[in-house]
């Protein structure tokens, strides 16, 4: 298996590359020359697997310059039950709303409550090992940029990992109170957090220009270090989220909600498109997939794109109560783009210089009809998550983030639009109590106290739903960085960091 830039389709490289690497020089994001495929027969024989044999099935297919035993250590060491309390790190859960039935994929239950986890713990493993083949004895040095959740999980999962230097931004008023304590106080000795004075895409952009600058790269080499990302832009990212879908629908069928072969939907609540499409990815795969619901906030950029074809950034930008989604510049779109034009890359090249000098593009009918035909793009505004978190606890006792809110309002105007009732996995991105007082505005009138953790004890008493332990630890932790600085003076950052001059 190799794997091609989205912007070249002469540079090559391979999976341990791409890993070790995160992005091509071009600027381009790696991606795999082909689909390995499932056959239902395939399938059929992961239904008795445990989730972490069928992520070894995945990833060996995939991971074909790693041994077993490569990747098996990588599996066993990240997906534990001590990471994630119980053996199944992303458990579905049935329920009824509004008449439909809703399978939520809890994806929070990792050592950050967040979907991130699922990736994020595996990464540093995956790399370290692409290190080894590819770049031995270099310090990868990985920069993030976050919206809230992956910063967090990634610090989690690179703290004091051999070999790797960890640097963080974050917009300083586009994340929630727990999600800045959460990164502002990460342990660990090769850490690093700032915020930026912007929004996500700022902070992203700024990553971006710093990854691909030649003359940041020569720094870094001659001091033994070379950049990486865990950002979804990264293969080592996108990989690991295709495994949660195959085994989504493995325990589907293992509950007798679809037959073997019948298709499902999937909704997801996403800004960067990754999660979804790592759904997609799995799809084509050979998961039976019928339509993949992109659910947005008020940040409504992938809903007019995938209903238009047309991709505008030139918009207001909203900070909202669903934060690791407000973002205007979808990265992994780029990756959708390059297969639904036939891996070509000259079209994407084209696309995304529009994206950088105009601020948008439009795709072409036939990609407009191909992205029409597989995904249904709607959203919700602040009114509809709170709604939508407050009604399904009193029909269901069931408490949810103001981010799987988002994918289950967009998820029941679908069924009302179509009356599509195919049955339906809906990913469930974060802990409400990463979101406590957005959710609490949503549950009650009560005035909320100011203390974040006072509010996750209100949040507790009003819906007696577990706090979970890497939440309540955080209470008390000291702050070990209070950092801001100008989007444009990121690099300076970087390089002050490293201790590079």
């Amino acid at each position: 298996m190799l794997y091609n830039s989205t912007q070249n389709n002469e540079k090559v490289v391979s999976s341990a590359q791409a890993i070790a690497q995160g992005i091509s020089e071009d600027g381009g994001l790696f991606v795999p020359q082909s689909f390995p495929q499932f056959s239902l027969d395939d399938i059929k024989n992961m239904l008795p697997l445990s989730y972490q044999d069928r992520a070894k099935l995945v990833f060996g297919c995939y991971l074909t310059d790693f041994t077993k035993d490569e990747i098996a250590d990588c599996v066993d060491k990240a997906y534990t039950s001590e990471k994630f309390e119980s053996d199944n790190p992303a458990p579905l859960k049935t329920l009824e709303y509004n008449s439909n039935e809703l399978n939520i994929l809890e994806l929070w239950h990792g050592p950050t409550c967040a979907f991130k986890d699922m990736a994020l713990q595996i990464l540093p493993h995956l790399l370290t090992k692409s290190l080894k083949k590819t770049a031995d004895g270099t310090k990868a040095i990985i920069l993030v940029a976050t919206s809230g959740d992956t910063g967090k999980a990634a610090l989690e999962g690179f703290k004091d990992v051999e070999n790797t230097e960890i640097l963080v931004f974050y917009p300083e008023n586009g994340v929630s109170a727990m999600q800045k304590h959460q990164m502002n106080t990460q342990k660990g000795e090769n850490v690093y957090v700032c915020a930026i004075k912007g929004n996500f895409d700022d902070a992203q952009t700024g990553v971006k220009k710093i990854f691909t600058d030649p003359a940041n790269s020569e720094a870094l080499a001659k001091n033994g270090m070379m950049f990486s990302s865990a950002n979804s832009i990264n293969w080592g990212r996108l990989l690991p989220q295709i495994v949660y879908y195959v085994s989504s629908y493995c325990d589907m069928v293992n509950a007798g909600k679809v037959a073997l072969g019948d298709k499902i939907n999937i909704v997801v609540p996403t800004g960067n498109f990754g999660n979804i499409l790592a759904a997609y990815y799995a799809c084509e795969m050979g998961i039976p997939v019928n339509k993949f619901i992109c659910a947005s906030n008020s940040n409504n950029v992938l809903t007019d794109f995938i209903n238009t074809g047309v991709y505008n950034k030139n918009r207001d930008f909203y900070t909202t109560i669903s934060p690791s989604m407000d973002i205007l510049v979808s990265s992994n779109l780029e990756r959708l783009l390059y297969k639904m034009s036939g891996n070509n890359d000259a079209v994407v090249r084209d696309l995304m210089n529009k994206l950088k000098t105009d601020g948008v593009y439009e795709v072409s009918t036939d990609i407009k009809e191909k992205i029409l035909s597989s995904f249904y793009g709607g959203f919700c505004d602040e009114e509809n998550t709170k709604a939508t978190i407050k009604n399904l606890f009193d029909a269901q006792s069931y408490l949810c983030d103001t981010h799987t809110s988002v994918a289950i309002s967009v998820y029941d105007s679908y069924v009302k639009e179509t009356g599509d009732k195919t049955p339906t996995v809906i990913a469930s991105t974060a802990s409400p109590y990463k979101f406590s007082k957005a959710v609490l505005d949503a549950m009650t009138n009560e005035a909320l106290p100011e203390s974040e953790f006072d509010m996750v004890d209100m949040l507790y008493s009003i819906s007696d739903t577990k706090v979970p332990t890497p939440i309540s630890e955080l209470k008390g932790m000291p702050t070990r960085f209070d950092n801001v600085t100008d989007k444009d003076e990121m690099k300076l950052t970087v390089f002050k960091a490293l201790g590079i001059n």
